[in-house]
């Protein structure tokens, strides 16, 4: 039961069943068609375990129309004892042919008689060793003792609905009970009102929490970065760094750049995400943002979640910065001792105005000065617990740090209106100038040697190339076998041409020297598992190869594809897939590719990367703490989704009281993890 979440009452009434079961109606086996799923009633009058190659109950059962045999694979002595011959049995499963005539195999079954149910049977989701009957007897306890007193008021639920609805104890009750003339498809698409009422106390709970969230932080203090500290200077260090880059900003990078200004100038602690397509610009926003904190006399933390993203950030930053006589610490875990004792050093005393690394950066021994701001690239990737961990870094009682988060997977605006409702969202929509087309094939991993004899012709032209192969888990050593194959094939096939391999299992002193090879144009192809997915910036990098891409995320391939494109050169993504042992490719597999092929555009990537996966799948580390939508659909209940919006604030405002009962019965503890 603590698997599944139910520790209250109200959580088993709020455990839905995944199907239902008709054992409503009996009948007759000369009524029945192969392939249905029905409930019979008989007479058994054969029964034997036989012996063979596995070990079976074979029951023969007459209905008195017909008979049909059930067998079973594993079954105990009660199982004989219920169904020996003589015995009159209920009996429930799927009718098919069999080499004994028309068989059952692995039926329900229970001794005949008694009234039958008047509601359709619940199948509720489980786990191992629950079985459905204690769970049913269980979840119709939970049912009886829950509170499920009304906690939203009746105007709005006769307010801007797409229908009337019931009571929520009556809609509860219906569901887990329906009646067996209902229509299967109602409850199948959860179109039914007794569904609709669900989600949309479901959608007003999420709400209200990220509401609740977001007041909260309303009422706490931090830091106002309004202006420079002494310097010395006229000009501001952000001025500094803007006549110092060799490029000018984009309108949008303007227009995000004064959003989060504004903010800083603050004594509220910024909330906000900032997302833009790969390559957009995000890190020259971020180091704009981060002068400007440092300019003010505070201190600045940037966390990555790879050692490779973290040192781009590193060598981009200090380039920029370091001219202006801002002193940059670099934290990760594969420090040298004396080094990191430097850097601690440096944080402590303040001397650092900007602290980048990995999740290094919010380990106890690291102590800030004067932290004011924290920025997390690529927020997904990290966990709820950790993002709580950096704002507590601050040593100002009283004071929370400013929070950015960025992230190159745009956010769909359904999502952005649920589980990002907390957040203020600034958008880069348009790339720099300069940034080529990046055309996209699909290729079967057949024509592999036409690939290569593409990348020879690349390379005369003085390109390069990344060679990009899976890396899974669960399968990590047969993954790195694949890429080390890769590079062994690719140098074999590429005589006279430098052929790197980069993996995570790789020391890091050796990451570091292969990628400043491919770095500084010295080597031609880089073989890598997703290690490089994000953060790689090599202009000259003109194909990108992805081996077995039917493996990978939409949202990832998205990732991947955006490495190349970044000079002047026409660019290329080829996406070799292999269908295995299968015919075809699987329907997902396919949409993905397709996406890949049809649009560049990160915005609509993520559109369609949210239907294929669905919210829970698409926001990764972040379910582990934003509560995750069971019932509702936001692509099927936007009406619901704007009613839930509507009416958030003004019960919030109107009944304090029942919109925290409302959190507390939906959410339970989940909520404090919108802190994050």
């Amino acid at each position: 039961m603590e698997k599944l979440g139910l520790r209250r009452a109200t959580d088993l009434a709020l455990h839905l069943p995944l199907r239902y079961e008709d054992e409503t109606r009996i009948t007759r086996l000369s009524d029945a068609h192969d392939g249905d799923t029905v409930q019979i009633e008989g007479v058994v009058t054969h029964s034997e375990v036989v012996l063979g190659a596995r070990r079976q109950l074979r029951v023969t059962l007459d209905d008195g129309t017909d008979s049909c045999v059930l067998r079973f694979l594993h079954f105990f002595p009660s199982h004989q004892k219920t169904l020996s011959v003589g015995a009159r049995v209920r009996v429930r499963g799927e009718l098919r042919g069999g080499f004994w005539g028309r068989e059952m195999v692995h039926p329900s079954f229970r001794p005949a008689g008694g009234a039958l149910p008047a509601a359709l049977t619940p199948v509720y989701p489980t786990v191992a060793a629950l079985p459905q009957l204690y769970l049913r007897k269980a979840v119709l306890s939970g049912l009886n003792r829950a509170d499920l007193s009304e906690t939203i008021p009746a105007q709005f639920l006769s307010k801007n609905l797409p229908q009337p609805f019931c009571s929520l104890r009556e809609a509860l009750q219906f569901l887990h009970h329906p009646a067996p003339d209902v229509a299967l498809s109602e409850l199948e698409d959860r179109s039914h009102p007794a569904w609709q009422r669900l989600k949309a106390e479901e959608l007003l709970a999420q709400q209200l929490s990220q509401l609740q969230a977001r007041r909260v932080r309303d009422a706490m203090r931090a830091p106002a970065l309004s202006g420079p500290a002494m310097r010395g200077t006229q000009c501001t260090l952000q001025e500094q760094l803007l006549e110092r880059l060799p490029f000018r900003l984009t309108a949008a990078q303007q227009r995000v750049g004064a959003e989060i200004a504004v903010d800083l100038q603050k004594k509220i602690p910024m909330h906000r995400l900032l997302q833009g397509d790969v390559g957009a610009g995000k890190t020259v926003v971020a180091a704009l943002a981060a002068a400007r904190c440092i300019d003010a006399g505070w201190q600045c933390a940037l966390m990555a979640p790879t050692e490779i993203l973290a040192e781009q950030h590193f060598r981009k930053l200090i380039s920029w910065l370091e001219p202006l006589g801002i002193t940059t610490a670099w934290l990760t875990g594969s420090q040298k001792t004396r080094q990191r004792r430097e850097m601690l050093a440096l944080i402590e005393s303040g001397a650092a105005g900007l602290v980048i690394g990995t999740h290094a950066v919010i380990q106890d021994k690291v102590r800030f000065n004067n932290l004011a701001l924290a920025i997390i690239d690529e927020q997904h990737r990290f966990g709820v617990a950790q993002r709580l961990a950096l704002r507590s870094k601050m040593t100002d009682d009283g004071q929370e740090p400013h929070l950015l988060m960025m992230t190159a997977t745009p956010i769909p605006r359904t999502l952005a209106m649920s589980y990002y409702a907390d957040l203020d969202v600034s958008t880069i929509d348009e790339l720099p100038p300069g940034r080529t087309p990046i055309v996209t094939r699909v290729v079967n991993e057949a024509r592999r040697d036409e690939v290569i004899a593409r990348i020879r012709g690349q390379i005369e032209e003085g390109r390069q190339i990344y060679w990009v192969c899976p890396l899974i888990e669960e399968s990590e050593s047969i993954d790195l076998v694949n890429a080390t194959q890769t590079h062994e094939a690719l140098s074999a096939a590429l005589p006279g041409v430098l052929v790197g391999l980069l993996h995570s299992r790789m020391p890091v002193a050796e990451k570091k020297a292969v990628m400043g090879l491919f770095t500084e144009g010295l080597m031609g192809v880089l073989v890598s598992t997703t290690v490089i997915e994000v953060g790689v910036d090599v202009p000259n990098a003109s194909l990108m190869v992805i081996e077995h891409a039917e493996r990978f995320g939409l949202s990832q391939l998205h990732q991947l594809r955006g490495r190349v494109g970044r000079g002047a050169a026409a660019s290329a993504c080829v996406l070799l897939y292999s269908t295995g042992d299968a015919p075809r490719l699987s329907q997902t597999a396919r949409a993905r590719l397709k996406a890949m092929v049809e649009t560049n555009d990160g915005f609509e990537i993520a559109r369609r990367d949210l239907e294929i996966r669905g919210p829970g799948e698409f926001l990764g580390a972040r379910q582990s703490g934003a509560p995750m939508l069971r019932f509702a659909d936001l692509q099927t209940d936007a009406e619901l989704l704007a009613w839930a919006r509507a009416v958030a604030p003004v019960m919030l405002d109107q009944y304090p009281d029942l919109a925290e009962r409302h959190v507390l019965r939906w959410l339970g503890g989940k909520a404090e993890y919108l802190k994050a």
